[in-house]
C-alpha cells in the first residue's frame, strides 16, 4: 500500500485508530475543558461498521464517515502531530468529497468545537458554509456543510 492511498479501516488497525485519534485531539481538552468526543468513541465498532478509512502506514490520518439519506456526515477527521503539514488532512478531505459524489450524496456535512479555532480557518478553505453555531451540552460547537456539485 502506498503511503498516500486511503482505504477502509480493519480491525488490525483499531489501536492505531486510537492513538492517531488521541494524539491528535488530545492538545484541545485543556482548552474546551472536556474529552473531545472523538476520543471517547467505540474506535473498534466504527471500524467494524464499515466507518472508518485510514491512510499511511503506519497510519497517520483518518476519517470516521456516517452515511445518511441525504448528506455524508464526517464524525472525525484526525492526522498525527507528525504528520502535520504533509498534505494527509487536504488527501483526506478529498477523499470525503470523492466517497459522497460515489455513494450519489449531494453534501457533506461535520461540526467542530468552537473552541477549536484552528478548524475554522480550515473548512472554508475546502468549501464549507457555516450552518449554524449551537450548543449540545457541554459543547459548543459550529455546523458545516459543503454542497457538492
Amino acid at each position: 500500500m502506498g503511503d498516500d492511498e486511503i482505504r477502509p479501516a480493519v480491525a488490525a488497525d483499531v489501536a492505531a485508530v486510537k492513538a492517531v485519534t488521541d494524539a491528535a485531539y488530545h492538545g484541545y481538552i485543556e482548552r474546551i475543558g472536556v474529552v473531545p468526543v472523538p476520543m471517547e468513541a467505540d474506535h473498534a465498532a466504527n471500524v467494524a461498521a464499515g466507518k472508518v478509512f485510514v491512510t499511511g502506514d503506519p497510519v497517520t490520518g483518518l476519517v470516521v464517515l456516517e452515511e445518511h439519506d441525504d448528506h455524508l456526515f464526517l464524525d472525525s477527521i484526525a492526522v498525527h502531530p507528525d504528520a502535520h503539514g504533509g498534505g494527509v488532512g487536504r488527501r483526506l478531505l478529498r477523499f470525503v468529497d470523492a466517497r459522497a459524489r460515489a455513494l450519489g450524496l449531494p453534501e457533506v456535512r461535520l461540526y467542530t468545537n468552537a473552541m477549536m479555532w484552528e478548524n475554522q480557518k480550515i473548512y472554508p478553505k475546502y468549501g464549507y458554509e457555516i450552518v449554524e453555531q449551537r450548543v449540545d451540552g457541554p459543547y459548543d460547537r459550529i455546523h458545516y456543510r459543503k454542497r457538492l456539485d
